[in-house]
């Protein structure tokens, strides 16, 4: 039989450090975070990526 396996947050963390720029929620969280539109939302993660610091940092401007 095989042992359990262990389960970690790391899963979590990850998925927490990327905005999904296709899910709604995600960019309306976000949106409401920064003060700005659910469009400047998106156009930042196509601009520097799905990286929530760097999406954060350049809704920041």
């Amino acid at each position: 039989m095989a042992a359990a396996k262990k389960k970690t947050a790391r899963g979590r963390k990850q998925d927490r450090a990327r905005v999904a720029k296709g899910q709604d929620y995600e960019v309306r969280y976000e949106a409401k975070k920064t003060g700005r539109s659910a469009s400047a939302v998106k156009k930042a993660v196509k601009k520097v990526g799905n990286s929530r610091k760097r999406v954060e940092k350049r809704l920041a401007r």
